[in-house]
């Protein structure tokens, strides 16, 4: 067997198949009619949105009033972090984006579960304060000058209070 010239690599390139594209549904790209349906799945169900966000902002609260009520633990921690958890992602679902970061900002704060920084229970309310705002008064886009306003001081905050939170 001869060796091969120098300037040839002696590798073999085997493409592997697209396996995801497979997984996903082949080539032929997202079913329209599927997405209009989920879309309009989604638009009936809107008219709840205000009522089951409100929900969620009540369970943050219970959250809250838990841990005044009994102090902070890991367990109270970590049912606090879970509800800001919750209403950073359905925010935007539900249509308050606003929401969502500032949920998120809340979540940077008690990322750790059970050592929330020294004082920073103001912090928790003030977040929590700002979200029933919000919601309260119908401010549901980030470009909001007051909410963006608000957001933003919280998120300094949260950042002085936790230097090793990324922002």
């Amino acid at each position: 067997m001869s060796k091969p010239p120098v300037d040839q690599p002696d590798v073999e390139i085997i493409p592997a198949p697209n396996m995801l594209r497979l997984k996903v549904g082949g080539g032929g790209g997202i079913d329209l009619a599927a997405l209009a349906k989920a879309e309009a799945a989604l638009k009936s169900l809107s008219a709840n949105f205000g009522e089951w966000l409100n929900d969620e902002i009540s369970k943050l609260e219970a959250a809250r009033a838990e841990i005044q009520a009994n102090g902070l633990t890991q367990d109270s921690a970590k049912a606090l972090y879970l509800r800001a958890h919750d209403l950073k992602g359905l925010g935007s679902t539900y249509e308050f984006p606003l929401v969502s970061r500032i949920a998120g900002s809340l979540c940077k704060l008690l990322d750790d579960h059970g050592a929330i920084p020294t004082g920073a229970m103001k912090l928790v309310d003030a977040h929590i304060n700002t979200i029933k705002a919000v919601v309260r008064d119908g401010v549901k886009s980030e470009t909001h000058p007051v909410g963006a306003a608000l957001a933003a001081e919280l998120e300094g905050q949260v950042t002085r209070a936790r230097p090793d939170a990324a922002q």
